[in-house]
């Protein structure tokens, strides 16, 4: 009977961790130029080794674009994102096996967040990072910094300022 609860402590403690954690995007050339050409280069610890093989190993419809690389290239990247990948026990094993969006940690960091903001022209969609974290180009992800933009007012549990520009959900 013991253990479940040891586990359980165990689990939530790595979460709440997981949740002050800072992430960043470490310095790999090829990763920045080919990734970052099109999106934020997302911190590799927000998925697993085994999202990113997932995520990598269908480059040619990746979210909808034909992101193919060079298959030395590919693999370069590949290994550099497995090296620094998340854990699945602070919640970073995403459920569609490639979306940072389905993890645990997501639904944690941004679970506050008013479903319409989701969807509003600004933000657009979850993957839209930019348009809350407006230091996203230079790695800075904190709300407790003063990179949130838009949506500060959700992250500082003070729903006041999206509230006033959104309305209710």
């Amino acid at each position: 009977m013991k253990w479940p609860a040891i586990w359980i402590l165990v689990l939530s403690s790595t979460m709440s961790y997981a949740a002050n954690e800072k992430y960043s995007a470490p310095d790999h050339q090829p990763w920045k130029e080919e990734c970052g050409s099109c999106h934020v280069t997302f911190p590799p610890q927000l998925l697993t080794k085994k999202n990113w093989q997932k995520l990598m190993s269908g480059l040619d419809k990746h979210f909808g674009e034909n992101a193919t690389l060079d298959p030395e290239v590919a693999t370069e990247i590949l290994d550099f994102l497995q090296s620094h990948a998340g854990s699945p026990f602070d919640g970073h094993q995403s459920d569609s096996g490639i979306r940072i969006t389905d993890t645990p940690w997501f639904d944690l960091k941004h679970g506050r967040v008013p479903t319409k903001t989701w969807s509003e022209p600004f933000v657009k969609s979850k993957s839209n990072c930019k348009a809350c974290h407006i230091k996203a180009e230079r790695s800075v992800w904190s709300e407790h910094d003063g990179s949130l933009g838009y949506c500060r007012g959700c992250h500082n549990n003070n729903f006041g300022y999206v509230t006033r520009i959104l309305g209710n959900q």
